[in-house]
């Protein structure tokens, strides 16, 4: 069985075009390369007793909160003023791309319940959503009480 030829992946491929032609995040926070992190440090005056600090998730895409990210989604769609139909469309597509978390290990096709799939085109992207509502919404809060100078 190639899962790629699955019609859920072929769904997943679609969703993520659709969604970066007619909802593109903002990607502020976001490095491409070192390079690019570099780039952004040198003009910050770093103290001694300035800490750096690399967050990062486990189990990223399994962790993913399908309804939240869904509701952020579905706001996002109507900030970028989508028509009403191509919104119920694409959240349609939301809906049959992370209710289809199968995959196969060992000759054996497993449900992954939890989470967004692993290797699904879509997955990334969904997952960015989510990120992205967190830094927005969190990071002025959280970047006075922990004095943070910078973030990316």
């Amino acid at each position: 069985m190639n899962w790629r030829s699955a019609p859920a992946y072929k769904l997943t491929q679609l969703f993520t075009q659709k969604i970066k032609q007619l909802a593109p995040l903002p990607n502020i926070y976001n490095i491409d390369k070192t390079r690019d992190l570099i780039y952004k440090l040198k003009d910050t005056h770093i103290l001694p007793h300035f800490a750096l600090a690399s967050l990062d998730i486990a189990n990223l895409y399994t962790n993913i909160p399908i309804a939240e990210t869904q509701d952020i989604l579905s706001n996002t769609l109507k900030q970028n003023s989508l028509d009403p139909h191509t919104q119920r469309e694409l959240l349609s597509w939301y809906n049959t791309i992370t209710k289809q978390n199968y995959f196969m290990n060992n000759g054996y096709i497993l449900i992954q319940e939890d989470g967004l799939a692993m290797g699904a085109p879509s997955s990334g992207l969904i997952a960015e959503f989510l990120l992205q509502y967190i830094e927005h919404t969190h990071l002025t809060r959280m970047s006075t009480k922990h004095k943070i100078i910078n973030y990316f």
